[in-house]
C-alpha cells in the first residue's frame, strides 16, 4: 500500500519546530523536557535543517506534493519556517558581542589586553563547524592518554587533550572539564568539544573526565569524583606537561553544579572520604547553565526538581535531610576566597531557567573577593555550547579569554 503524502501536516510540524528553535514553546512542568529535545539540535543547528528541509522540498515539489490549494498552503508554510531558521541562524552567529559584555563589565574594558599577553592565548587556533567539531577529540586525544583518576572502573575514565607536539616540560595550564546531564549521564564524550578543542589548540591541556551517576550511585558520590579527579590532575598532569599549580575547572547543567561546589568547597574532607589531604582548590570556575539551589521548592520548575532529587540522586526526603540538599547547594558554600567566576546561562533556557544563574552570580559577587563575571547568551537554550555552531564557538572563546585573563593576571602575582 503506497502511503499518501501529507505535506501541510509536514509544514506544520516543520514550522513547530522552527517557532520552537526560536523560542521555547513551553516553560512549565515536566513538558519542558521533550521541548528542550526538539528546540536544542534546532536552535544551534538552524543551516543544517534549512539545508536538509530545502532538498526534501524540491524532491517532493518534483513529484507535485505541492500542487493544489493544500499544497500551496503547505509550501508557504515551509517557506515561513526556512525564515524563522534563518532568524535562528542570525542570533547564533550575533552571540558574541553578549558573552564579551559580561567579561568587560567584570573584568575591565581593557582585559582583552591582560589575556593576550597569556602564552597560550597567543597560539594558532583551528576552527570546526558542527559535522568536524565531532570529530576534534582525535586530534588531541590518543589511546595512551585515556587514564584512569579513580578506584571505580569505567566511571572514572577520563581523556587527556593536548596537542602532539606540546613540550612534556612546558607547564601548559589545565582545564578539568566535568560533563552535564542530569547527575545520570555524565559522560566524558562528547560534551564541550567546541571549548575543548579550542583551548588544546591554543596550547592548554585539558582533562575531560567521567563520573558515577545515579540511580545507580548515590549523591555525593558524583561530587566526590570530581575531587578524585582534581586530585589526580594535581599529582599526574605535570607528566603530560601540565601546571599542576593552574589548574581551572568547567562544566554545564549538572556539569555546572559540580563544577561550583568543586570550586567553593577546595579541600573539604565532606567530600574528599579517604583523600583528605589531597589538594583539590582551584584557579579558577567556569559554570555553564548550572544549577545552583537544591533546596528551593517553589519557582518554575522548582517542584519536579526537588522530586527528581528525592527520588533519583540524593534518594532521601528533603524534609528529614535538609542539610545535606543545602550543602549541595553551591549558592549556600560562598565564601570570601572563592577563585574567580565566569558564569554563564542561556536567556530561552527551558530546563533551568535563566533567574537562577542570575541570582548565583549576584550572591556570589556580593561575598566573593576575587572577580565575578557573568554573561546571559541572547535566545540560547539549555547546553548551548555542545555543538560547533557559531554560538558554541563564541562561548568558547569567552571562555578562553577569561581563562587566559585568569592566566595572565596570575602570572603577575606569582
Amino acid at each position: 500500500m503506497i502511503r499518501k503524502p501529507r505535506p501541510l501536516l509536514r509544514a506544520v510540524a516543520e514550522l513547530l519546530t522552527a517557532a520552537n528553535g526560536v523560542r521555547p514553546l513551553a516553560r512549565q512542568g515536566y513538558l519542558t523536557i521533550p521541548i528542550f529535545f526538539l528546540g536544542w539540535p534546532t536552535s544551534e543547528n538552524a543551516p543544517l535543517l534549512f539545508t536538509g528541509s530545502a532538498l526534501d522540498a524540491a524532491r517532493r515539489g518534483l513529484r507535485g506534493d505541492f500542487a493544489g490549494r493544500q499544497g500551496k498552503a503547505a509550501l508557504a508554510l515551509t517557506a515561513t519556517a526556512w525564515g524563522l531558521l534563518g532568524l535562528i541562524h542570525f542570533r547564533n552567529v550575533k552571540s558574541a558581542e553578549p558573552l564579551e559584555a559580561g567579561l568587560r563589565a567584570a573584568l575591565g574594558d581593557d582585559y582583552a589586553s591582560v589575556q593576550a599577553t597569556s602564552q597560550p592565548a597567543a597560539a594558532a587556533r583551528r576552527r570546526s563547524g558542527v559535522l568536524r567539531t565531532g570529530w576534534s577529540r582525535h586530534r588531541y586525544v590518543t589511546r595512551s592518554s585515556t587514564v584512569r583518576y579513580g578506584p571505580h572502573g569505567r566511571a572514572n575514565l577520563a581523556d587527556i587533550w593536548r596537542r602532539s607536539d606540546l613540550p612534556l616540560d612546558g607547564k601548559a595550564p589545565v582545564l578539568l572539564q566535568v560533563p552535564g546531564g542530569a547527575w545520570a549521564i555524565g559522560m566524558r564524550r562528547p560534551q564541550a568539544y567546541p571549548l575543548m578543542s579550542d583551548l588544546a589548540e591554543r596550547g592548554w591541556i585539558c582533562v575531560s573526565m567521567a563520573y558515577r551517576v545515579s540511580p545507580r550511585h548515590t549523591w555525593p558520590n558524583h561530587i566526590i569524583d570530581v575531587k578524585r579527579a582534581l586530585a589526580w590532575v594535581k599529582e599526574n598532569i605535570a607528566d603530560y606537561g601540565g601546571d599542576p599549580d593552574f589548574v581551572a575547572i568547567s562544566g554545564g547543567s549538572a556539569g555546572g553544579h559540580l563544577t561550583a561546589l568543586a570550586a567553593l568547597t577546595p579541600n573539604d574532607p565532606q567530600y574528599q572520604p579517604g583523600f583528605e589531604d589531597a589538594d583539590t582548590s582551584v584557579v579558577a570556575a567556569v559554570p555553564v547553565y548550572g544549577r545552583y539551589d537544591w533546596f528551593t521548592d517553589e519557582g518554575t520548575g522548582r517542584p519536579e526538581f526537588i522530586a527528581f532529587l528525592q527520588r533519583f540522586v540524593v534518594k532521601k526526603p528533603i524534609a528529614q535531610f535538609r542539610q545535606e540538599y543545602l550543602d549541595a547547594s553551591p549558592i549556600t558554600r560562598l565564601r570570601p576566597d572563592a577563585p574567580p567566576f565566569f558564569i554563564l546561562h542561556g536567556t530561552d533556557d527551558s530546563i533551568i531557567p535563566v533567574d537562577e544563574g542570575r541570582a548565583f552570580a549576584k550572591a556570589l559577587r556580593e561575598v566573593s573577593t576575587s572577580p565575578v563575571a557573568y554573561s546571559e547568551a541572547p535566545y540560547a537554550q539549555h547546553a548551548f555550547d555542545f555543538f560547533g555552531s557559531p554560538r558554541g564557538h563564541h562561548t568558547a572563546d569567552a571562555i578562553e579569554h577569561f581563562l587566559s585573563w585568569v592566566h595572565a593576571t596570575r602570572g603577575r602575582k606569582d
